[in-house]
């Protein structure tokens, strides 16, 4: 949902389930009756069901390769008994069925998903040669008493993720194979390769180290134990489709780094690869680009890509899916490479994750196995990889810095409000008396010291671990505060306006404010554009029947993903979806900093003219800040709508998508508009909505 964070508890009263969230806007701690439905309901409608159910590529790549094994296994003159692992759906299952398969044991660890899957398997009448089966496979028996009765010899499975083994997909077939499948048994798919090309990119290693950055005049360094980081160890995974090949240089070429057959027993035990190549470009070894493809078939003429747009000769034919997308791996350190220079990238894995490291070809004696990267600095547990880019965008910097100066003055009382900030050392270094920052994290406040200490301002910012409403003047040694500001950024946001939790604190401060004191920012806007998605839409599209398979799917699977608690909108990261704007984009809400928080609720109703042609999807929101009177900085559009509505969204923050139940195509001189009504309750910090097209 999109205001949970935790929860916390479950009680049942009177035949009601009430669950504790700990609310972003507000800070509180909520209690909310929720339906007896309600997992079963959101749990699918967070998955990528409909969007693999959508992805043609994937079904008629696995049909293929499972009516190719059926035939191979019945050539031989055998039954043919499948297993296949992680069913979801029951559409690969089904698939197997209908190309000849004897018997289907169909594998499902999560409960709601196995009890949809029988009734799709029912509706359409597989249920006599297909069993559902709801447990770990780890947890599968063979036997006359066991959920097998015989061992199967085609082994099916969709265990992946953009990893490729995230999800314990080595593990499970370590299992299989010494448990539940033949000896020879077939595979689809039979064989998956990781491949990865070493790049040099300020870009993408902006979003992994905090470079230097200039406020007033002066610079402001990265603590040395930030710089020696070795950095997170969960991969970065993203639409690389839409990183431009101009924002980063191949030092090498795509190196095919490792396989796995799955038709033959397989080891999740620690293991290396490397791949020697000479480098093509002289430049800064700093991230791995990479991606895998799954061989359907033993001979290799049936390939699922996972490969980015930019490596296809007509990058249109690119299948697009979401539940599979491309990762970017850092290295431990940048290193500075020559063209011509022999290297050797090395890919470790265990049996979850990768990671990747890089040396010169041919070292002089053996080299021990790198180690999982692993972060020293607290800087990478702090802050996630947007947050450093937007931590290092230096435009956006600028903004803030030139904002700051304008209220600003010697004998200024700053309190910073806002998770990891850098707002509080700019205000120090750009002459404020007296620097306060809220840090409710330690870790937070541990990572902010070393960046004072690494730049001789060790005491200069107080950091204060107090909940705004408990800070009192004793705490700001009998001060007031003249000068407020925060970015807005919190931790705890998913959605655009949950960082207005600001507008809460700034509140609960009031009694501590100098009048007249300087607020900033001093106002919000949420901004709003109708869209037409170019691929996103499939994620929430209807899927009665399964793109390259003709099943229908149940109608729990449709009404699961159609859920949305109060139906609202979602957090996507919009730069990785492409979308055209179909109307102007426009503030439709505005809050008022200066003020206190309002007692009744914010009302706001109008709507949006369609100004072009084009399918409307839904429409995508965010916030706009506006520092002072003539600064702002957007979470959103960062360039205005070009004439052809393109859309240019800032890659540090997520945007609210609402989704239309139903898309609606305008063409020609159609006279429509995209209505909304807005209403944001400051009880519980929601913003009820509701949008539609009128025409």
């Amino acid at each position: 949902s999109s205001n949970i964070l935790a929860v916390c508890e479950v009680v049942v009263n009177e035949m009601k389930t009430f669950c504790g969230r700990a609310n972003p806007t507000t800070g509180a701690l909520d209690w909310v009756e929720q339906s007896e439905e309600y997992d079963y309901h959101q749990e699918i409608a967070r998955s990528s069901y409909a969007d693999m159910l959508h992805d043609r590529d994937r079904n008629v790549k696995y049909y293929q390769g499972i009516r190719a094994a059926v035939a191979r296994v019945k050539a031989r003159g055998e039954k043919v008994i499948v297993l296949d692992i992680g069913t979801g759906t029951g559409l690969l299952s089904m698939m197997a069925v209908t190309a000849g398969a004897d018997f289907c044991y169909a594998v499902e660890v999560f409960k709601p998903m196995a009890e949809a899957a029988r009734c799709i398997v029912k509706k359409n009448g597989f249920s006599e040669k297909i069993k559902i089966i709801n447990k770990h496979s780890t947890d599968v028996t063979v036997g006359p008493d066991g959920d097998l009765e015989t061992k199967a010899n085609v082994l099916i499975t969709e265990l992946f993720d953009t990893e490729l083994i995230g999800e314990g997909a080595l593990p499970s077939y370590e299992h299989a194979h010494h448990n539940l499948v033949q000896e020879g048994c077939e595979a689809v798919p039979h064989r998956a390769t990781v491949y990865a090309q070493l790049v040099d990119s300020a870009l993408l290693w902006s979003w992994a180290q905090l470079q230097p950055l200039e406020v007033g005049g002066a610079r402001l360094v990265p603590a040395p134990e930030v710089v020696r980081c070795a950095g997170a160890h969960s991969v970065c995974d993203i639409q690389l489709s839409q990183v431009s090949p101009r924002s980063f240089t191949p030092l090498g070429p795509a190196c095919a780094m490792f396989s796995v057959d799955f038709s033959k027993p397989v080891s999740s035990s620690l293991q290396s690869h490397s791949s020697q190549f000479v480098s093509q470009a002289d430049g800064r070894a700093q991230a791995v680009l990479s991606w895998w493809d799954l061989e359907m078939d033993p001979s290799g003429s049936v390939v699922c890509s996972m490969a980015p747009s930019w490596t296809y000769a007509a990058p249109e034919t690119t299948p697009w899916r979401d539940h599979w997308m491309q990762s970017v791996y850092f290295l431990p350190e940048e290193s500075r490479v020559a063209e011509g220079e022999e290297l050797s990238l090395t890919v470790c894995h265990d049996d979850y994750s990768l990671w990747y490291s890089l040396t010169p070809r041919s070292p002089p004696e053996p080299q021990p196995l790198p180690s999982r990267p692993c972060c020293t600095c607290q800087a990478h547990l702090v802050w996630n990889r947007p947050r450093f880019g937007e931590l290092n965008d230096q435009e956006r910097t600028g903004s803030y810095v030139r904002a700051l100066s304008s209220v600003l003055k010697e004998d200024s009382v700053c309190l910073s409000i806002s998770d990891g900030s850098l707002l509080p050392v700019f205000a120090h270094m750009l002459g404020s008396k007296k620097v306060y920052s809220l840090e409710h994290s330690r870790t937070s406040r541990q990572v902010i010291e070393q960046l004072l200490e690494a730049n001789s301002m060790k005491g200069a910012v107080d950091l204060l671990d107090v909940r705004p409403e408990q800070l009192t003047s004793n705490d700001l040694g009998e001060q007031q505060i003249s000068v407020l500001i925060g970015e807005p950024y919190f931790s705890t946001s998913l959605l655009p306006w949950h960082s207005l939790f600001f507008w809460y604190c700034r509140t609960a401060l009031a009694s501590l404010l100098q009048p007249g004191a300087a607020i900033l920012p001093c106002s919000a806007t949420l901004q709003m554009v109708a869209v037409e998605f170019k691929d996103l839409w499939r994620i929430r599209a209807p899927c009665g029947t399964c793109e390259g398979f003709d099943v229908h799917m149940d109608e729990m699977i449709q009404r699961s993903l159609d859920f949305r608690e109060s139906y609202e909108a979602e957090p996507h990261p919009l730069w990785e979806y492409p979308c055209r704007a179909l109307t102007s984009s426009e503030a439709v809400m505005t809050f008022d900093f200066t003020q206190q928080l309002p007692q009744e609720p914010i009302v706001s109703q109008g709507s949006l003219p369609f100004t072009r042609t084009g399918c409307c999807h839904g429409v995508a929101l965010w916030m706009e800040y506006h520092l002072t009177d003539d600064i702002a900085v957007s979470t959103g559009l960062i360039r205005p709508i070009s004439e052809q509505g393109e859309c240019q969204w800032t890659r540090h923050r997520k945007q609210g998508v609402y989704f239309l139940r139903t898309p609606w195509e305008r063409s020609g001189d159609d006279r429509a508009a995209a209505s909304y009504s807005f209403t944001f309750d400051p009880r519980s910090g929601d913003i009820k909505m509701d949008i539609s097209v009128e025409s």
